[in-house]
């Protein structure tokens, strides 16, 4: 990391990013920016050394001495926490993640720092119910700063494993099904935005009350093999992955479903068809993900399944906001 780099994430910060996307955007600062930054602190090291080999005895009891020990000291101790957090420890062990929305609210909040474990996955498999740090698909691009130059995601998402490889995952009107059981689902949400104006990803949320919940038009999903692909397919008895999903009873913001364009369906006639198709298996090396938030979560029911490499890791606690401190399940 550069110094320039450095006083760029310090001006966010000043300008009004804080102290969370400051922390953010130094756990993810690229590995090629910290090599940079170790290298260049070696080599300010080395230019020092000498004068220090042949500092006589008054050098020794100077001020100017005692300084220069200091700054020795501190590249020292900067090279050293370089290379043993962002080359060791975040690699293969945790690494710190910014909850960026309320897709997996109230067991997460946006603006939670969570510590994710790397480690466990090098040596076992993603589990039912654990809470995931991933790459998403591009079928999950919401808006384009989320895609890089060569249109790929650059963000990571955050949701709970719902499917394994194997597993038959289906939704009856808003109820998890599992290898045709009935899943307890004591996580699950399903609320109401409360910000005044919200300008982007919503902060804060509420339950909705047992009468607000039979308002809402609760939809149906299962992975169905449709036009030769695996496709995720959510379907109310009026459409089935509809661009404009219709409700029975209006509530405002509240569509039964979100699909990625990728998995449209236009034409009512091939919407029908998509219905009657049967339950597919979830394929080898690939897992579903689900948001706690249902009714506010943008997630596998929309844009489809993830692959077994594009796991980062398991979320095990929460640390900042200090009042927010616990463990992740």
């Amino acid at each position: 990391m550069p110094l320039s780099s450095v006083t760029q994430l310090l001006a966010q910060a000043q300008a009004g990013g804080g102290t969370r996307e400051l922390v953010d955007s130094l756990a993810r600062t690229p590995l090629s920016k910290v090599v940079m930054f170790v290298v260049a602190l070696t080599v300010v090291r080395l230019a020092l050394r000498p004068l220090f080999a042949k500092a006589s005895a008054p050098h020794l009891r100077g001020t100017g001495y005692a300084l220069g020990r200091f700054v020795d000291e501190m590249l020292d101790a900067f090279i050293y926490a370089g290379v043993f957090v962002f080359m060791l420890i975040r690699p293969f062990g945790v690494q710190a993640f910014l909850i960026p929305s309320g897709s997996m609210w109230p067991t997460l909040y946006v603006n939670d720092f969570i510590v994710a474990n790397k480690a466990v996955y090098r040596y076992s498999n993603p589990k039912v119910g654990d809470i995931v740090v991933f790459r998403p698909p591009t079928t999950a691009k919401l808006s384009p700063d989320q895609v890089d130059a060569q249109g790929e995601m650059k963000v990571d998402f955050i949701k709970r494993c719902v499917g394994a490889p194997g597993d038959v995952v289906e939704m009856k009107k808003g109820v998890l099904y599992r290898n045709g059981m009935k899943v307890d689902e004591p996580n699950k949400a399903l609320s109401e935005c409360t910000d005044v104006h919200p300008e982007a990803e919503c902060q804060n949320f509420r339950m909705l009350s047992p009468d607000e919940k039979k308002q809402l038009t609760m939809a149906s999903f299962k992975l169905v093999k449709y036009n030769d692909k695996i496709i995720p397919l959510n379907y109310t008895e009026l459409d089935a992955n509809s661009p404009s999903p219709r409700v029975e009873n209006f509530v405002e913001s509240q569509a039964p479903y979100h699909v990625a364009e990728d998995f449209q369906i236009p034409d009512p006639e091939e919407q029908k068809k998509a219905r009657n198709l049967p339950a597919e298996k979830i394929p080898d090396g690939m897992y579903l993900m689900m948001g706690d938030n249902r009714n506010n979560s943008f997630d596998g029911r929309g844009w489809g399944l993830v692959p077994r490499e594009w796991i980062i890791g398991r979320s095990e606690l929460t640390w900042f906001p200090i009042s927010r401190l616990h463990i992740t399940r």
